[in-house]
């Protein structure tokens, strides 16, 4: 490896090009430089655990996203799912035992993952606007299962969680340990297993993946599915950090997760992105609103700046492959 390295710099415009290929690393580098110099409270343990608590929600949904963008396609979906899946939750965990809320409430989310995902891969509808009508379904749907107003944990099983996704272990907060190990479980699966494979020869070249004899409808419909079930672990999680299911949260994370993706060097048109870069995309979304916190920026022109961002992030890509 090390190898490798020397030769890539030591070509023609090999620092450049180094540069390029690990962007997403270098800018989160930067970036932690940046907010230790302006803020020396940046460091402390209670600044980072904040960030690691309000990154993990829009992390999970953002890995379900990069399965979806490897083949080529998009979920905007995700974040009203979100609201539904987590007044849906607090609804269940006030009515059945823990474990029941938990599974029904991740079934929901495979379940209106699979909507997508049928529309997509099996009536050849356009993910834009097959997820975009489940969006707007989803919202709607959480403001009449809430009746406009957040759902409350009343049960010990509803109190369980919320001690859970405010409590640590060594540390680190146990929300986000539940956002690492489906990052792992990720990266694992794209570079070890079949379906991770597939998905990115799918994305790579839909076509010659037909032809080859892989069931492209199956894999599509898939990942769509995965995605719900990482949105209802996200709502799940959310609902638990404040002890109630609101029709108002995730709001615009399916932006976040699509910048998130794309800032970590994933590519639009599918076939490329990893979990652990991701992964990066994630903590530099959430260092950029740390940082802007610390500096006591409105949450406005935090928006511009995401934006920006990704536009960046966007040339970027076309830069690498020039």
């Amino acid at each position: 490896m090390a190898l490798t390295i020397k030769q890539q710099l030591s070509s023609p415009g090999g620092i450049l090009k180094f540069l390029v290929k690990y962007n997403t690393i270098f800018i989160f580098i930067l970036l932690v430089i940046f907010s230790a110099f302006i803020s020396d409270v940046f460091f402390t343990s209670v600044n980072l655990s904040n960030l690691l608590k309000q990154v993990s929600g829009i992390g999970i949904i953002s890995i379900g996203m990069l399965l979806v963008i490897l083949t080529g396609g998009i979920d905007l979906s995700v974040g009203s799912m979100v609201a539904l899946l987590a007044v849906m939750f607090a609804i269940l965990v006030n009515i059945f035992i823990l474990p029941v809320a938990i599974l029904f409430t991740l079934l929901l989310g495979f379940g209106l993952g699979s909507i997508s995902g049928y529309l997509v891969a099996y009536q050849k509808m356009a993910p834009f606007v097959a997820t975009l009508a489940l969006m707007t379904v989803a919202r709607g749907m959480s403001f009449i299962y809430s009746k406009g107003s957040p759902v409350t944990f009343t049960t010990v099983g509803g109190q369980f969680m919320s001690n859970f996704a405010n409590n640590s272990t060594l540390g680190i907060p146990n929300i986000a340990i539940v956002f690492f190990i489906i990052v792992i479980m990720a990266m694992v699966m794209l570079r070890y297993n079949v379906f991770g494979r597939l998905i990115i020869a799918i994305g790579s070249n839909e076509e010659a993946s037909r032809l080859s004899g892989i069931k492209v409808n199956k894999y599509k419909f898939l990942v769509y599915a995965i995605s719900g079930a990482l949105a209802a672990t996200a709502a799940i999680i959310v609902a638990s950090r404040t002890n109630l299911g609101s029709p108002n949260m995730g709001m615009a994370w399916e932006l976040d997760a699509i910048a998130a993706v794309v800032i970590g060097g994933a590519s639009l048109n599918g076939g490329k992105g990893t979990a652990i870069n991701t992964l990066m995309g994630v903590l530099i979304l959430g260092l950029i609103g740390n940082i802007l916190n610390l500096l006591n920026v409105p949450s406005y022109p935090q928006q511009v700046v995401k934006g920006v961002i990704i536009i960046f992030a966007v040339l970027l890509q076309k830069f690498e492959s020039k």
